[in-house]
């Protein structure tokens, strides 16, 4: 099997297929995750906003799998409170019995109980919230994770179980049999130009918001399935949001919620629905989404975060599916905060199979879909998905002993080790980024970070977290890069220019 896309749902595809014994080579255009799977709202969730309309087995499917990953990556993914904070009468009752169908959906896989809290019960644990009019709160339990570290955690964990994964490798073709079906890929090295005709029994597009420029690839004619839609993060100073828990707004003035919630130390806030017409790798988020989350923040926050607060804003695509066979509309024209985060799968005439939709909470059960259709179309033997019970690179049961290397896993000791391998090793890369520089080495040598971009925006979260000390540590970690990779001056310099380039759409000014 070729996959294209080495983002979550092409990695969780990946690993399921090789971890089933199947063939397995997956490609990615550039880095792993450098799409939406990197830039999501931190959750593993059922998500409460689809229980309100009413798709429970959307949420109930979403909250097993939250389960099962909790389970086998305990190292990534954690328990977080959150609250529903209440100001007006109705509210505690309503949002109360909704948490309580929650909990009962979630079953043996919840992650703890619902219950309402007072008034003062609330402030203990949200400091900051808006006390004006406030009665009390209701209190429940989602998860949270780090989207690209897990990410390169299940490449790890496809490696070992057979993958061949490259980044930086871009399909530009598929070729096909004499009766017009898929047997195989046209690709390009693009570091160093070279082009390779790659076989296959069979492909499957995991591209996300791209999907349908591979699909073309296939057939000229193939109606758009994806409607892109960009979601807008800001990171706030920690200060914002001190407690332990994190705030859930049931309803903004578009129909969404928005979450506030502490993220390594900073206040992660977001997230918005604006309909886009192409999705780009660097999607940049508008002033009307900015304004929105800062005039929603503060209606719930006692300070009012203002501009000058942002520490980093950040945008990802969500790759939200339509009806196949439908012609597209103007995106202007489609609400797309009503289509279906559920996932779809599609075969072509020629057996392309792509598999778009979902979200990652659910991309463990996306990939076992899609590789069961798949060994059907490049008639292999039948074998069972074993994911669920798949321990997944890192795992770890109380990998909070290692400190700031707790998001490493089981392979905190070994990068410990090479830290105090070095005395220049254990500096910090920038002193307002909780990042070593051995951390650097490490990305290179066993994480394929290949870029300056690579290591401070997804195998690190540097330029989630604080935009600006990530420009200014570019240099240190490009002068690293260079050193493992033989690259020269020159590279160095062209790194620490398109980074910063690249950097600065996560700056407000």
């Amino acid at each position: 099997m070729v996959i294209v896309g080495g983002g979550a749902t092409g990695v969780g595809t990946a690993v399921d297929a090789a971890s089933r014994g199947y063939s397995v080579l997956l490609l990615e255009q550039s880095d792993f995750g450098k799409g939406t799977s990197s830039r999501s709202t931190k959750l593993v969730h059922g998500g409460v906003r689809y229980l309100q309309k009413g798709n429970v087995s959307l949420v109930m499917g979403a909250l097993k799998e939250r389960g099962i990953l909790r389970r086998n990556a305990p190292h990534l993914v954690h328990d977080l409170m959150f609250i529903v904070p209440n100001y007006d009468w109705w509210e505690a009752p309503f949002y109360g019995i909704g948490m309580k169908v929650y909990d009962m959906l979630a079953g043996r896989y919840g992650f703890g109980t619902s219950k309402l809290l007072s008034r003062e019960e609330t402030i203990a644990h949200l400091p900051t919230i808006e006390t004006d009019g406030l009665r009390g709160g209701v209190m429940y339990y989602d998860g949270q994770f780090d989207d690209a570290r897990l990410l390169i955690n299940l490449l790890t964990t496809a490696v070992e179980q057979g993958a061949i994964s490259l980044n930086y490798v871009q399909v530009t073709g598929l070729s096909k049999d004499a009766n017009g079906f898929v047997h195989g890929v046209t690709a390009r090295d693009m570091e160093t130009g070279e082009a390779f005709d790659i076989a296959a029994g069979s492909v499957i597009n995991a591209t996300g918001p791209f999907a349908d420029d591979v699909r073309r690839m296939s057939d000229s004619n193939a109606k758009a399935i994806v409607v892109p839609s960009q979601g807008t993060h800001i990171m706030l100073p920690g200060a914002f949001l001190p407690g332990d828990a994190a705030i859930m707004v049931p309803r903004t003035s578009d129909g969404r919620v928005l979450f506030v919630i502490p993220w390594n130390g900073c206040a992660l806030v977001g997230t918005t629905d604006t309909p886009i017409d192409t999705p780009t790798l660097e999607p940049r988020p508008t002033d009307e989404e900015i304004d929105f989350i800062l005039e929603t923040a503060a209606v719930y926050l006692e300070k009012n975060p203002t501009r000058a607060d942002v520490l980093s804003i950040f945008t990802g695509i969500r790759p939200l599916v339509r009806e196949t066979g439908e012609d597209r509309e103007d995106v202007a024209d489609v609400d797309t905060s009503a289509l279906s985060r559920d996932h779809t799968i599609h075969i072509d005439r020629a057996g392309l199979l792509t598999i778009a939709g979902g979200k990652w909470t659910t991309y463990r059960k996306m990939a076992e879909d899609a590789v069961d259709h798949a060994a059907t179309l490049a008639r292999l033997e039948d074998r069972p998905c074993v994911t669920g019970d798949l321990k997944i690179h890192g795992y770890h049961q109380r990998a909070d002993r290692f400190g700031q290397l707790e998001h490493y896993g089981s392979d905190a000791p070994a990068i410990e080790d090479l830290i105090q391998s070095d005395p220049r090793y254990a500096e910090l890369v920038h002193p307002e980024l909780p990042c070593r520089r051995g951390e650097v080495i490490w990305a290179v040598r066993e994480e394929a970070a290949r870029t300056v971009d690579d290591f401070l925006a997804r195998r690190t979260r540097c330029l989630l977290l604080n935009a600006r000390a990530a420009m200014a540590a570019a240099p240190i970690v490009a002068e690293l890069m260079a050193s493992e990779l033989s690259w020269d001056q020159d590279w160095q310099e062209a790194q620490v220019r398109d980074f910063r380039a690249m950097a600065a759409g996560y700056v407000l000014t």
